[in-house]
C-alpha cells in the first residue's frame, strides 16, 4: 500500500503541479473543470447514482453548469456567487456533528444537488483565485493551508490525541488534531504575510483567513466520510492507486477553497 501510495504521487505531482501553476489561465480552467469532472462521477457514486448512466448523466450535468458558468464570466467573477457555498458548509457542519439523527441529506436526490452545489463552486473559486493579481501564490498558499491542516493533524493526533471529534464520521480524527492542523496553518499564513510585505492589521486578517480555510478543510474531509459512511464504502473510487479516488484528496479542498476565496474578497486581499 505504502509502495503504491508513494508511485502514484510521484507520478502524478508533476501533472498537478504543471497544471496548476505553470499553466495558461484557459488551460488552468480546463485542467481544474477536468479533476473536477472525474470527482462528479465519484460523488454520483456516493449519492447512490449506481448505474454507469446515471453517473455519466450526472458528470455531463456538472460539465455543462461549468461551462455555462465560464461562458457567463470568462474572467472568472464568481466571489459573489460563494455566499450560498459558505451557508451550506454551515449547514453541513450541523449534520456532520448530529450525524446520524440529521437526516436531510441522505436521499439520493438530496445528495446529487449537494454535489452540484460543491463541484461547481469549488471550480468557481479555484479559477477565481487564480485570477487575481496574486492569484499564483494565493493558490499556493491555499494548497499548503489544506495539507499542512492534514499534516499537522496526524502528527498531533498521533501525539496528544485522546478525545473524538467526530466519533460517528471519522473515529480516527481527535481534537488533538484539529488544533495541531489550526497551528500549521497559522506558522504558513504567517510565513505568507511575511513573503506578501503585508501592514500589521492585513496580516492578522490573512492569517484569520487561514484559521477559518484550515477548519473549512476538516469539514470537508469529514463530510466526505460521513458520505461515504453512509454508502458504506472506504473510498470514493480506486483510480489512484494507494489513495483511494479523487474525491479522497480534494475534498478538503472543496470546502477550504470556497471560504478562502470569500473571505479575501471581502476583506478585499488580493
Amino acid at each position: 500500500m505504502l509502495k503504491e501510495r508513494i508511485w502514484t504521487a510521484v507520478l502524478l505531482a508533476p501533472v498537478v503541479l504543471a497544471g496548476l501553476f505553470l499553466s495558461s489561465f484557459d488551460v488552468f480552467k480546463l485542467f481544474v473543470a477536468g479533476i473536477i469532472l472525474l470527482g462528479a462521477w465519484e460523488w454520483a457514486n456516493l449519492s447512490g447514482l449506481i448505474p454507469a448512466t446515471a453517473r455519466l448523466a450526472y458528470t455531463s450535468l456538472i460539465a455543462a453548469l461549468i461551462a455555462a458558468l465560464n461562458y457567463y464570466s470568462p474572467n472568472a467573477d464568481f466571489a459573489d456567487f460563494l455566499w450560498l457555498t459558505a451557508l451550506f458548509w454551515l449547514i453541513a457542519a450541523f449534520w456532520v456533528v448530529r450525524y446520524p439523527l440529521a437526516s436531510d441529506w441522505q436521499s439520493v436526490w438530496q445528495r446529487s444537488l449537494i454535489g452540484v452545489l460543491v463541484l461547481t463552486s469549488s471550480w468557481m473559486a479555484l479559477v477565481h483565485l487564480q485570477h487575481q493579481s496574486n492569484g499564483v501564490v494565493l493558490l499556493l498558499m491555499l494548497l499548503l493551508l489544506v495539507w499542512g491542516a492534514d499534516i499537522g493533524a496526524y502528527f498531533a493526533g498521533k501525539t496528544w490525541g485522546r478525545a473524538k471529534l467526530a466519533p460517528n464520521v471519522s473515529p480516527g480524527k481527535t481534537r488533538a488534531g484539529l488544533w495541531g492542523g489550526l497551528a500549521s496553518c497559522a506558522v504558513i499564513s504567517f510565513c505568507f504575510v511575511i513573503y506578501l510585505e503585508l501592514d500589521l492589521l492585513t496580516g492578522v486578517y490573512l492569517m484569520l483567513i487561514a484559521m477559518l480555510a484550515g477548519v473549512a478543510s476538516v469539514l470537508g474531509d469529514l463530510f466526505e466520510s460521513m458520505l461515504k459512511r453512509h454508502r458504506g464504502i472506504k473510498d470514493s473510487s480506486r483510480l489512484l492507486p494507494g489513495h483511494g479516488g479523487i474525491l479522497d484528496r480534494i475534498d478538503s479542498i472543496t470546502a477550504a477553497a470556497p471560504v478562502f476565496v470569500l473571505c479575501l474578497h471581502l476583506l478585499s486581499i488580493s
